[in-house]
């Protein structure tokens, strides 16, 4: 396997900032330092400058094509690839390549250079990038038609930015420097303005700048360096569930537009996250919505430790300032629990800090209130764990059996051993329910404990300090194994929902690459996401008339209303998701996304969750997300399929009808001309009297003519006839013998001087075959092997029965065809070569294929031993009325 080639793009704001003269001022660099280096194409515009560069670099000629009346120059792939020089110079990436070329756009070209392990250089215009083409449209008023991909850009290992101001690139149009002189005015009023090329080197540096920052986290892994470098701005905000945050997320935003840098919104989730309080989560929803309407890029990693995450990603990131916001917490507080931001500022190193802090209102106040109504002492069980009895009945339960098991050996045991067996239940508990559960249930072993085994009995009072501390011990327990059970348990729970999601993305993936068929595409798509996310979902693809239309639902009633469908319509044509859950027609019962990919928007994927009063959070959005991708490319691959058939066919038909006509030209031609040479001889020499002989020569010329346009017009007719499925077999019962007969008969003038060879045993059955359509076969097979025949040769005939199958065969002694060409000879239109001067349509033996396999038979060609050719075909027999039918040769 070849290495693939590396590119370089010397990428430019627009044309005329010297692009091609660095490339070739660095390919000569290259020429210098002993490198294989030619020039595949390159585009001088009369440029005096750029021809005088290009001197001393080898040069490989381009193919002179014509296309619309003109002579144009297209670079030579083919030979290129021969050559195989160590580095290519490839002038205007986003050309179009004229009809007829090996590839449809120039860097398809590039691409296939690659492949082949040979390094590029190319140039290109910031606005024929694809992903820009909308954007440059919107700044210039121009729509640029040729563009390229942004893959291309990705995979080039280089981009050189090659730049001049907007005064100087003016002053060179003006000078006939750039382009035709004679358009440069022109060009100068619509195009090449001031303020148009600003933004588009604007857009030429962004890109740039951002391809280096990549490259720098690049090296920056590859190489374990932690970080951060400063070599540019990004922003990163810290979010939770907290009301607070929309100051800090709005704080973000500007910061990062004020210095023009990316921007992160980070919320680590934590393994009690699932167990928050609704309110909380619905908080933390809603601030991640916003930021994302912002601009921000939402990163939600997940850990046990919130400073860790977050340097850790900041880090990864390469961000150079982090905003975070100071909580109002009690002193006490804090000293318990610590405080994030202290422990981010002192473990920042390199990294600016900015802490905001700032008073709640009293409508954030109120929703905090709520919130930790909801969360008090419900520690970390789910919402039907809240309220249910069931953990602290078992809890009772379990307590006191163990009570009433160790009353009778209490002696034995002694008071060491007994606290240690009432930590079972509360280990039992906290694994089981989680930490609530436990720490009832450590307390109630306390209070048991105390009161039945701890002197003075049956009270709570305690003699002995140190039972006081076996108390302790036995909370701590509880507590501990109580928390630790419910993050495994988060852990475990957050685990699952994630293999459920990769496994539902990994199984609609391998579903959609099996499937080629569009229904069943969409019907997969809709099925496995329904099934994932719990809802209905619905695929509206455009008609022909580019209008929405339900293509598949996961259920028989949909609810696609009036006002659905324009909801879906608006995300259709703009290509941006809407609906439940969005910032956009947030009123509709579904959420709306748009199915997009390079080539443009497919559809609309839409999706109606059964518990409408559950929150759309922005995980699922992001998940659907996924699954919208994965759908978009699927019906794309389709479409490209279908248009990949119908170009085949379209090509196909194209050959076909030049064959066509290339037949017609010559097969009724040259009958014609014979037949019209004859009936002129006849006509004009009135006075000479043609004797017996010449006359019947003459006449059978004109016969012989007609015959030959008659078999060629029904050939056609039959071939029409095939195509169309219109052929109707009229079967009977026949003699393979008088069907050789007569189409011999009909062949007499053809096979007149030929030396036929006829071998048909004694005594085969009769065969069941429209006789006209078989007559017509061996008449084709006959004048098929006297064409492709010397004049002297001889002509074989046999007939065998072979096993259920009566198989013909007709030989001749011409020329072999190679085995390659064997299986090809019965396709329309198809001819081989030969020294002898051969006409006909290329249909003969296509007409036989086609009515042989009608009859359920088979046809091939094979070389023979005497250097000809053999075509056999067979019919199956019928056995089941054979003993009510003669038999040939019988008596």
């Amino acid at each position: 396997m070849k290495n693939q080639g590396k590119l370089t793009v010397f990428l430019g704001a627009v044309a005329g900032v010297g692009k091609t003269y660095a490339m070739l001022e660095a390919a000569k660099e290259r020429l210098s330092e002993g490198t294989d280096v030619v020039i595949g194409f390159v585009e001088t515009h009369g440029s005096l400058e750029t021809e005088t560069v290009l001197k001393g670099i080898p040069y490989i000629s381009s193919k002179t094509q014509e296309f619309l009346g003109k002579l144009v120059q297209e670079m030579d792939l083919e030979v290129l690839l021969e050559r195989h020089p160590q580095l290519v110079v490839v002038d205007e990436l986003a050309h179009t390549n004229i009809p007829g070329s090996r590839h449809r756009k120039r860097y398809q070209d590039v691409e296939e250079l690659l492949a082949s392990g040979i390094d590029v250089y190319t140039t290109l215009n910031i606005q024929h990038l694809e992903s820009l083409n909308d954007v440059v449209a919107q700044i210039t008023g121009v729509t640029v038609s040729e563009t390229v991909p942004d893959r291309i850009l990705e995979i080039a290992s280089q981009i050189q930015m090659v730049d001049i101001t907007p005064d100087e690139l003016i002053q060179r149009l003006k000078e006939g420097k750039v382009n035709v002189p004679g358009v440069a005015a022109e060009a100068i009023e619509k195009f090449f303005r001031p303020g148009n090329i600003n933004a588009l080197r604007e857009m030429s540096l962004r890109y740039t700048a951002k391809r280096v920052d990549c490259q720098m986290e690049s090296y920056m892994r590859n190489h374990g360096i932690a970080g951060p470098w400063p070599s540019g701005e990004k922003v990163m905000v810290c979010v939770s569930g907290n009301p607070f945050s929309t100051k800090l997320i709005r704080t973000a935003k500007r910061m990062a537009a004020r210095q023009n840098a990316e921007w992160l919104a980070v919320h680590v989730v934590l393994p009690g996250e699932m167990q928050k309080n609704e309110n909380e989560k619905d908080l933390m929803e809603e601030n991640l919505r916003m930021a994302e309407k912002l601009g921000a890029e939402i990163v939600t990693p997940h850990g046990d430790d919130i400073v860790e995450e977050l340097l850790t990603l900041a880090r990864k990131r390469n961000v150079s300032q982090i905003i975070i916001g100071k909580p109002e917490r009690a002193r006490f507080q804090e000293l318990f629990h610590g405080s994030v931001v202290d422990k981010v500022i002192r473990r920042s190193h390199g990294i600016s800090v900015h802490v905001i802090s700032g008073r709640k209102n009293a409508a954030d106040r109120k929703r905090e209130t709520i919130a930790e109504d909801n969360n008090t002492s419900l520690g970390h069980l789910s919402r039907r764990q809240r309220y249910s009895a069931t953990p602290y009945l078992m809890s009772v339960l379990m307590m006191s059996a163990l009570t009433v098991a160790v009353s009778p050996i209490e002696t034995f045991l002694g008071p060491v051993n007994i606290p240690m067996l009432y930590l079972l239940p509360v280990l039992l508990t906290a694994a089981r329910w989680g930490r609530l559960p436990a720490l009832i249930t450590a307390g109630m072993g306390v209070i048991i404990f105390d009161y039945f085994f701890v002197p003075p009995f049956y009270t709570l009072h305690v003699d002995d300090f140190r039972y006081v501390i076996s108390f302790v011990i036995l909370m701590i327990a509880g507590i501990v194994t109580g928390t630790l059970s419910g993050r495994l348990t988060d852990q475990i729970n957050y685990s699952r929902q994630r293999e459920q999601q990769v496994s539902a993305l990994y199984s609609l993936s391998r579903d959609l690459t099996a499937v080629d068929k569009l229904e069943r595409i969409l019907d997969s798509i809709a099925r496995k996401i329904g099934e994932t996310l719990d809802g209905q979902v619905v695929l509206l693809l455009p008609d022909e008339r580019n209008n929405l239309v339900l293509s598949q639902s996961s259920s028989t009633d949909h609810f696609m209303t009036e006002s659905e469908m324009n909801v879906a319509s608006w995300v259709y044509e703009r290509g941006q998701k809407a609906g439940r859950g969005t910032e956009t027609l947030r009123s509709a019962k579904a959420l709306y996304l748009p199915l997009i990919t390079e080539q443009g928007t497919h559809g609309v994927l839409g999706i109606c969750f059964f518990h409408q009063n559950d929150i759309v959070s922005p995980q699922q959005i992001r998940f659907l997300d996924a699954f919208a991708g994965l759908a978009a490319l699927a019906i794309n691959r389709i479409k490209l399929a279908d248009e990949a058939r119908q170009a085949h066919a379209l090509a196909e038909s194209e050959r076909l009808r030049t064959a066509l006509f290339n037949s017609l030209s010559h097969d009724l031609r040259t009958p014609l001309s014979s037949i019209i040479g004859a009936a002129t001889g006849l006509l004009e020499d009135e006075d000479v009297v043609y004797s017996p002989d010449a006359r019947h020569d003459l006449l059978q010329t004109i016969l012989q003519g007609a015959e030959r346009m008659n078999r060629f017009v029904n050939n056609l007719l039959d071939m029409a006839r095939l195509e169309s499925g219109m052929l109707k077999l009229h079967k009977d019962w026949c003699d393979i013998q008088d069907i050789i007969g007569v189409a011999i008969n009909r062949l007499d003038i053809v096979l007149a001087k030929r030396l036929l060879d006829i071998n048909i045993p004694a005594g085969l059955p009769l065969v069941q075959a429209d006789y006209a359509l078989i007559e017509q076969v061996i008449v084709n097979l006959l004048d098929n092997a006297v064409k492709y025949s010397e004049p002297v040769s001889k002509i074989v005939i046999s007939v065998k029965q072979v096993g259920q199958n009566l198989e013909i065969s007709v030989a001749n002694r011409g020329n072999p065809i190679p085995e390659t060409d064997l299986s090809k000879v019965f396709d329309k239109f198809y001819r081989l070569t030969s020294p002898l001067q051969v006409s006909g349509s290329g249909l003969g033996l296509s007409i036989c294929k086609g009515i042989i396999e009608s009859h359920n038979g088979d046809i091939w060609a094979e070389n023979n031993e005497l250097g000809g050719v053999t075509i056999i075909f067979t019919l199956p027999l019928e056995y089941e009325l054979s003993d009510k039918l003669p038999i040939e040769g019988g008596d």
